[in-house]
């Protein structure tokens, strides 16, 4: 049910419920369900424990997989399609969201030069490229009337730095031979000098980066040696890319006068945050604040409790990602909250002290990585059914 639907409440058993309401609003749960789909699973286990709970849904996102959903649910945008260049070249269909009230268009990363968009056994880092993403940014604003373009960048496949989208906006890359480069992460440490005559960035077009991220381009907490090996480089390839990156870095600064290390983020999306802020003046946000201008906020406000999830909890999750700035919201608006995850992992107790109630994990019991998966909606589903049961039984006894 949607805050639109709202005075729609369901009627039948109150079970004590005093026409609670709940406001639901899961991030992704990677490679398993998306926003949507697990605030569905979760409004289906509390529907199940009692009918007549007012359920408010909302996708969210932090800037990775269901950015575009979350930004066109938010501000009623419309949908459409686009034929792009993915990580390595190879032509795909992405959508992106346009709300023609705010001239604002909003694209994600992780749908054209995803890390989803390969299995790890395919993926060859060393070739990507973020061509692709500018072109994508190019194409939407040719389409469409853009005062303000978002560009989520949360779980992307490449590690160029931004090589590949500076690229895609007229700058030309050199080896020492005055040879063109392919931009891609192989060539980070080849180049010599680059080429901006050509450059010609979006004018009049307020950019905004959407991440939740805050590490820098450089050194043992950027973007190589951080996110790195989960894009699928050896340790190996880590030590070269690094060097290609402080190469770019050199290069950049040489040519735009920019430091991208110099800001935090720089490190968000293989180093395409440090290009998007640096070179091309970006603005970094965390993902959920642009959407808590629309009608979430209000719902937040009214309801008795929150239901919240992602794929693993951890001490990252912590850091600024989408479940702690929620929390933080509730704790605000004095809301219970509550987190059900794929995992609980390292750390996770951080989120206590930011304003969460309670995390539980969807493991109910030692399960391999794939059955998680396949079975993971079910899971999500009981467990909600269990803790609004738990909630039900709790204000029984407080009556």
């Amino acid at each position: 049910m949607t805050i639109l639907e709202s005075d729609q409440a369901a009627s039948g058993n109150l079970l004590y419920n005093e026409y609670m309401k709940v406001l639901i609003a899961s991030d992704s749960f990677k490679g398993c369900m998306t926003s949507q789909e697990a605030n569905w699973q979760i409004e289906s286990g509390i529907k199940r424990a009692d009918p007549s709970v007012e359920c408010f849904s909302f996708p969210i996102s932090d800037g990775g997989e269901g950015m575009v959903d979350a930004f066109a649910f938010a501000y009623k945008a419309k949908i459409y399609e686009v034929r792009a260049e993915d990580l390595y070249h190879k032509p795909i269909w992405v959508r992106y969201a346009y709300c023609e009230s705010k001239q604002t268009a909003c694209i994600e990363a992780a749908s054209v030069v995803g890390l989803t968009l390969y299995d790890y056994s395919r993926r060859h880092v060393m070739d990507s490229s973020s061509y692709g993403l500018g072109m994508l940014c190019k194409e939407v604003l040719r389409q469409k009337k853009i005062r303000q373009l978002i560009i989520g960048l949360g779980g992307t496949g490449c590690n160029d730095g931004g090589m590949g989208f500076l690229s895609a906006f007229g700058a030309v890359f050199y080896d020492r031979y005055r040879q063109v480069l392919e931009p891609c992460t192989k060539n980070l440490n080849k180049i010599a000098f680059i080429d901006k005559r050509g450059f010609n960035p979006p004018r009049g077009v307020n950019l905004i980066a959407a991440c939740d991220v805050n590490n820098p381009l450089l050194g043992p907490h950027g973007a190589t040696w951080i996110f790195g090996k989960q894009k699928g480089l050896t340790y190996f390839q880590q030590e070269i890319v690094e060097q290609g990156m402080s190469q770019l870095n050199a290069k950049i600064d040489q040519t735009f006068h920019v430091n991208m290390n110099a800001y935090a983020g720089a490190g968000a999306a293989g180093g395409l945050g440090g290009m998007l802020i640096g070179v091309f003046k970006a603005h970094m946000v965390p993902g959920l604040q642009i959407l808590e201008e629309g009608e979430m906020m209000s719902a937040l406000k009214a309801c008795d409790f929150i239901f919240t999830g992602e794929g693993q909890t951890d001490s990252q999750s912590a850091d600024g990602k989408v479940v702690s700035r929620l929390a933080k919201l509730a704790r605000q608006y004095d809301v219970p909250m509550v987190v059900i995850s794929g995992a609980l992992g390292p750390g996770f107790e951080k989120l206590y002290s930011q304003g969460v109630d309670a995390m539980f994990s969807t493991a109910d019991r030692a399960m391999s990585f794939s059955y998680a998966l396949r079975h993971g909606p079910q899971k999500l589903e009981q467990e909600a059914w269990n803790l609004m049961r738990l909630i039900l039984a709790a204000r029984k006894s407080c009556r």
